[in-house]
C-alpha cells in the first residue's frame, strides 16, 4: 500500500513558477515510478509526467516539456514537480499517482495503482 498526499498549490499569474510536492507514505514507495496527472473542469484527467523509481528516467507531455522538471527524493519519500513559466491553461487540480510494475514509465491513467486527493493548481492571465 502506498497513501499519496500532495501540496503546494496555489493561485499564481501567468508566468510564475510553483513547486508541488507529493509525500507518500509506505515502504513501497521508493520501489514505485510515480506520476503526476492533472485535471480541469470538465476535461479528462491527462498525463503530465512521470519519473521512475530509481529517479534516473523521466517522461514529459508535450505540453509541459521544457517548463515543468519532475524529480525525487526517496529518502524523503518525496516527489516533486517544478512548475515555470506557468499559462492559464495549467490550470487544474493536479494529482499524483504510484505505478508499482516498474518498467517503461507510462501516461496511462490506468497504469497506476494508487492516487492521492490532488492540489489545486490556478494561473491567472
Amino acid at each position: 500500500q502506498v497513501q499519496l498526499v500532495e501540496s503546494g498549490g496555489g493561485l499564481v499569474q501567468a508566468g510564475d513558477s510553483l513547486r508541488l510536492s507529493c509525500v507518500a507514505s509506505g515502504r513501497a514507495f521508493s520501489n514505485c515510478d510515480i506520476g503526476w496527472f492533472r485535471q480541469a473542469p470538465g476535461k479528462e484527467r491527462e498525463f503530465v509526467a512521470a519519473i521512475s523509481w530509481s529517479g534516473s528516467r523521466t517522461y514529459y507531455a508535450d505540453s509541459v516539456k521544457g517548463r515543468f522538471t519532475i524529480s525525487r527524493d526517496n529518502a524523503k519519500n518525496t516527489v516533486y514537480l517544478q512548475m515555470n513559466s506557468l499559462k492559464p491553461e495549467d490550470t487544474a487540480v493536479y494529482y499524483c499517482a504510484a505505478d508499482l510494475n516498474r518498467g517503461l514509465l507510462t501516461s496511462s491513467t490506468r497504469a497506476y495503482d494508487f492516487w492521492g486527493q490532488g492540489t489545486q493548481v490556478t494561473v491567472s492571465s
